[in-house]
């Protein structure tokens, strides 16, 4: 949960229009005031260019019910944004020759699966092959209450490993995790006040620090969560389970003189810099970020870029570094999930357009590949399962069309056989075949990420927009959560309270299933032919959700 990269973000902001105002500022400030809502959750958002501020300000509110607004000295979570400190902290502790990033984790932690086949950099680059503790089913239940950094790590050797460290990528908190801890040990003190000591004061971060729930620095946010344009409050974490993955809490002033200061050269060497910022080599096949050690290393606008998201319940940021512009764009966000437009990452893609519009209008356009037969794009069409949203593939008079959910339908243009492009956005796919030549997934490529999005089969059953209309609506989960059911052209989606919409597929004319659970639900219809409930059955469950709107 701690980073952001909800697949469906990454093209929301990236597919709308541009509205360029007199000045990138007034545009800033005309956008952000457009999309924010007075009496709801908000940002606070900060551009910079060559060491100096060209834009910062707070919309929206920090503390819905006493009215208090965001500003840019508000303080937030700031999620895994706060894996990059932990980075350098080891980066630093290296350089000064206490430990190596080729330690094995046996040395600090030998009663973690694999222990003595982990080295600190399968845990900096996401790829120990350990369980993330975030993932487990259960953890949802007790993140609210304090646990000791001891507790949890026992904890961990319990998990199974997922795969052989060095085989594969997946995004891991407890890596970052014990990385903190490892910290720790070998500074003989605190994560905490190993930061406080070694960053936060050398660099005046005056207003960062770990977040302790028992005693919440003043000017903070409160954390929200925004479903259907009402903000509730959400699952509130106790911050001694985030440790190194995320615990750390900042303003977007600290943010930029944190940024100025790592990329600077004031933080670790050129050495320690360098690997940082170098992604780690994944083996051929397999799928997953530019990574080197707390940061990912993409293109934005076909700009280099160094950034990283942050996310859990109530809380959204992201910080981002152009290098060769030598730009700092930082945004912060007091709830998740938010409204879609507010979303941080979203937020920081728009900027470069606009801040950055001359350096990109001299960018050499990108080509097509003429070559390629316009008669070979039938094998593309069909539907592909980006998990929160359906991405439609068509052809219409020899050209390729794509449409995201709850988007308007864009061409994409051939870079080379099975290779496409985006001209509104800076994104690629490529589509992947089996052994027989027949295309199954989409590939997709877009601001540092890279991830499969199945092909779908075709539903076993054929229902008319008129059909899935009848099963739109509310449904009551118990006390306190409600599935949203709506549909978007021919697919339903269901968002269930404080989580993300998911398509859902028709297994009979009122019955339907989850792709990335294994859960289903049966509409029921009343006397009068509407519905009035939904059965749903997961686990093993079944239980009844009256329908309520």
């Amino acid at each position: 949960m701690i980073l952001l990269l909800l697949r469906v973000s990454l093209l929301a902001g990236l597919l709308l229009p541009r509205l360029f105002a007199e000045t990138p500022e007034e545009w800033a400030e005309q956008h952000l005031r457009a999309e924010t809502k007075a009496d709801m959750p908000g940002v606070a958002v900060l551009v910079a260019r060559d060491g100096k501020i060209l834009f910062q300000g707070g919309y929206g509110l920090a503390d819905v019910e006493k009215k208090t607004p965001i500003r840019p000295e508000t303080k937030f979570r700031i999620g895994s944004v706060t894996k990059q400190f932990t980075a350098a902290a080891i980066m630093k502790l290296a350089e000064q020759g206490k430990l190596s990033t080729s330690d094995s984790l046996a040395k600090y932690f030998p009663d973690i699966p694999n222990a003595s086949k982990i080295t600190l950099r399968h845990l900096l680059t996401h790829t120990s092959g350990l369980h993330s503790y975030t993932d487990r089913p259960d953890f949802l239940a007790g993140v609210t209450k304090p646990i000791a950094p001891a507790d949890l790590i026992a904890s961990m050797s319990k998990d199974a490993p997922e795969f052989a460290p060095g085989t594969n990528f997946k995004y891991c908190n407890s890596g970052y995790f014990l990385l903190g801890e490892i910290v720790a040990k070998v500074s003989g003190q605190s994560l905490a006040n190993y930061l406080r000591a070694t960053f936060f004061e050398p660099l005046e971060m005056k207003d960062t620090g770990i977040y302790v729930n028992a005693a919440p620095p003043p000017a903070a946010a409160r954390g929200y969560a925004v479903n259907n344009g009402v903000a509730t409050s959400p699952v509130d974490w106790d911050m001694s389970w985030a440790g190194g993955a995320g615990a750390i809490y900042s303003t977007v002033g600290d943010l930029f003189r944190w940024t100025e200061a790592l990329h600077g050269g004031r933080v670790v060497n050129a050495e320690s810099l360098k690997t940082m910022t170098t992604p780690n080599p994944l083996p051929a096949g397999v799928d997953g970020l530019n990574y080197g050690f707390g940061l990912v290393v993409s293109e934005i606008e076909r700009l280099p870029t160094i950034w990283h998201n942050g996310g859990l319940h109530g809380w959204s940021s992201n910080l981002m570094w152009l290098p060769q512009q030598h730009v700092t764009l930082v945004a912060l966000a007091n709830a998740m999930p938010s409204a879609p437009s507010l979303t941080p990452a979203v937020i920081t893609h728009a900027m470069p357009g606009h801040f950055l519009a001359e350096e990109i209008a001299r960018l050499p356009p990108l080509a097509e590949d003429k070559s390629v037969d316009p008669r070979t794009y039938a094998a593309y069409v069909g539907r592909y399962d980006y998990q929160g949203a359906i991405m439609t593939v068509t052809v219409d008079n020899d050209r390729l069309f794509s449409r995201l959910t709850r988007q308007n339908k864009f061409e994409i243009f051939p870079k080379g056989v099975d290779e496409f492009f985006w001209k509104i956005a800076d994104a690629r796919v490529h589509f992947v075949r089996n052994d027989k030549g027949e295309v199954i997934a989409a590939q997709h490529t877009q601001g540092g990420n890279t991830f499969r999005a199945p092909r779908l089969a075709e539903d076993p059953v054929h229902l008319t927009p008129e059909q899935l209309d009848a099963f739109v609506g509310q449904y009551q989960y118990g006390l306190f959560a409600v599935m949203t059911v709506k549909r978007d052209d021919q697919q339903l989606f269901a968002q269930l309270t404080g989580q993300p919409e998911l398509a859902i597929f028709p297994t009979a004319a009122d019955s339907f299933e989850w792709r990335v659970v294994k859960a289903s639900v049966r509409f029921v219809k009343g006397e009068d032919g509407k519905v009035i409930k939904a059965v749903h059955t997961q686990n093993g469950t079944t239980f009844d959700a009256p329908k309520v709107k």
